[in-house]
């Protein structure tokens, strides 16, 4: 198995980068062809929807959608994988930064009844109450 680092993610996800594309785009076939499976851990998706933000503009929609197709795809082999999916369902209604879903979402998972937070954005989420 081999690990991905965000910025091949992101290279491989934008194709901004026609060299470094290729690159990417060769190891992923090599994957598929090798019935592997790539891992991504859940720092790497933090940055990921952290990047696509602020470099590139996405939007949630588009954030939920690179999100979902990750978790879809059979051959990426997705750090707390049901952790990740509760994380999107709480940042696709709205409620914080996918990053923010996803660290409530490990703290209820490791026994914290609830995360306690400032970020008043996260008022609404199930996972934090807002001091």
């Amino acid at each position: 198995m081999k690990g991905f680092d965000t910025n091949v993610l992101i290279r491989y996800l934008t194709q901004d980068d026609a060299a470094q594309a290729r690159k990417v785009d060769r190891l992923v076939a090599a994957i598929v062809a090798e019935g592997e499976r790539a891992f991504v851990n859940v720092i790497v998706l933090c940055e990921i929807t952290w990047v696509l933000r602020s470099a590139y503009g996405f939007g949630k929609e588009a954030l939920v959608r690179v999100l979902e197709r990750m978790l879809a795809t059979p051959r990426l082999n997705l750090e707390d994988r049901e952790l990740v999916r509760r994380a999107l369902e709480q940042f696709r209604e709205g409620h914080g930064d996918f990053s923010d879903c996803l660290i409530g979402a490990r703290n209820r998972a490791a026994g914290c009844s609830d995360t306690a937070t400032f970020d008043r954005n996260l008022g609404k989420n199930e996972f934090f109450q807002v001091l």
